[in-house]
């Protein structure tokens, strides 16, 4: 869909709708609606005084303009009640629209940006909400349905208008706006393909192919490599699978020094049966969708070569299938991570964990000054928060902190989780340093104790995705299936710690 800002009035733009919005509780109308109602002969007035229009959040009421107007149709989209209203509000209730439009096979929109000059929300931050709504809720993953008569309707352009003093302000937040939903729909295709499509090499190949195209500098280490690094709780996962591992690092280079300031890691297991540790059949299909905290730094890494931060970032990808292979890794085996700790293993199924102390080990040498990982890691942090809030495991409280404000931004809620040392004692072994389930209770958070083993004094932070990367039905401008959080929440990160 291409989004265009331009110097325009509402009650004269040619589309095929044009979007208003009304607040719950107005007393009366003002602004772009009440010039939109004036040409109607009051007709929206007299839907709100009749009920019709209550102005609830996301409520959609559709006005057939009657000739009175250049475009058939009028849309007042509810933003709730003034006072509470926010960029996410916004975003949701544009995406909700945009939804419903493209059931009526309109190709063609005309809004304002919604909420600016509301509650401190600049231009800048309503057009690139308002964008970023268009953009993430109409999302939709149809690449192998080839039946003509399932295929959506389509809404090619969202035309953003505004006076000629505030264009530039309504540019720049329209284009960030789009780079951050587009990074945000590239995770949402890798995690939505098909484990038979996205393999270990294909997540490579992805990976290489948007490095080339967005200039960032790209290494990808093979099997031997592996091994030469000593990584072999990496390595102890891929033995399973025909498919060989992949060591995907991605580089941006904001600054003039060698410093590397942030490393995002994300785990890239592109299928998870479990191992020998074998899942149950139901939803087993979703297991594609386990290299998620790795498609969503990748895309993160597009987003931030766009937006140019001042600031050093690299990305690592562990990327291996957990398949019950004959030569699989067992329970009861040892492995040795690259950082030289032994790993006792009780459950194949924890394979997560096992990537990701590597590739922690791995961003530790190369002197990272700050760490994140994000993973779909346990089950027991989806029991815990469910779909709505993604679980911050950290060592260091401002940098968690920041990384929370950053979810907020973003409406990507994020709730931070206890760390106590107390939670350490399950993961001990009696055969190897560590192991790597300490049990039932606690399992998110034990997981997460484990991951530190790796990380040690370096500032940290372990989101676990487990509950939302995946959702089970649309919702504001989360839409069904992938969600590709927290892309977005880790470039607002990264920006905020450049300035």
């Amino acid at each position: 869909m291409e989004i265009k800002v331009i110097i325009g009035d509402i009650t004269k733009i040619k589309a095929d709708a044009i979007m208003v919005n009304f607040f719950e509780g107005m007393a009366s109308l003002g602004g772009d609606i009440a010039a939109v109602d004036k040409v109607l002969g009051g007709a929206i007035a007299q839907l709100i005084k009749q009920g019709e229009i209550k102005g609830k959040l996301n409520e959609i009421t559709l006005v057939h303009s009657l000739g009175k107007l250049p475009t058939a149709r009028v849309m007042v989209v509810g933003l709730g009640k003034q006072a509470e209203l926010s960029t996410n509000k916004i975003r949701g209730a544009v995406a909700e629209a945009c939804r419903w439009l493209r059931q009526k096979s309109v190709a063609n929109i005309a809004t304002i940006a919604q909420g600016a000059g509301i509650n401190d929300i600049s231009f800048e931050d309503a057009t690139q909400a308002v964008t970023e709504g268009a953009l993430l809720g109409l999302y939709s993953f149809r690449k192998h349905i080839t039946r003509e008569d399932d295929k959506l309707g389509e809404i090619k352009q969202l035309l953003i208008l505004g006076s000629d003093e505030a264009k530039s302000r309504l540019e720049k937040g329209s284009d960030k706006g789009r780079i951050l939903a587009e990074a945000t729909n590239l995770a949402r295709d890798m995690v939505n393909e098909p484990a038979n499509y996205m393999t270990p090499s294909h997540m490579a190949e992805t990976a290489m192919r948007l490095a080339k195209s967005y200039r960032l500098e790209v290494s990808v280490l093979e099997r031997e490599q592996l091994a030469e690094l000593g990584m072999g709780a990496l390595l102890g996962v891929a033995q399973g699978s025909q498919q060989p591992p992949k060591f995907i690092v991605l580089h941006y280079k904001g600054e003039d020094s060698a410093e590397l300031n942030v490393a995002l890691v994300g785990k890239g297991i592109t299928f998870d049966s479990g191992g020998i540790s074998i899942k149950p059949s139901e939803k087993l299909e979703e297991m594609k969708g386990d290299m998620a905290g790795g498609a969503a730094v990748i895309a993160a890494m597009t987003a931030i070569a766009q937006l140019k931060p001042k600031i050093n970032v690299t990305a690592i990808v562990p990327a291996t299938e957990n398949l019950p292979g004959g030569s699989a890794l067992k329970p009861g085996d040892i492995l040795k991570a690259m950082n030289g700790k032994t790993i006792e293993i009780i459950s194949t199924d924890a394979e997560g964990r096992l990537i990701l102390a590597d590739a922690l080990s791995y961003a530790k040498k190369q002197g990272a000054k700050l760490m994140v990982d994000v993973a779909t890691l346990t089950g027991a942090c989806r029991v815990a928060l469910g779909d709505v809030c993604t679980g911050a495991f950290g060592n260091n409280q401002e940098l968690v902190d920041k990384m929370i404000a950053a979810g907020a931004e973003a409406g990507e809620l994020i709730w931070q989780m206890p760390m106590y040392d107390e939670y350490k004692e399950p993961n001990k072994s009696d055969v190897a340093d560590i192991k790597n389930v300490g049990g039932r209770l606690g399992g998110a958070i034990t997981a997460a104790k484990f991951l530190a083993e790796f990380v040690e004094e370096t500032p940290w932070v372990h989101l676990d995705i487990a509950g939302t990367s995946l959702g089970e039905k649309e919702r504001a401008h989360q839409v069904k299936g992938a969600t590709g959080v927290p892309v977005r929440t880790l470039v607002n990160l990264v920006l905020a710690l450049a300035k």
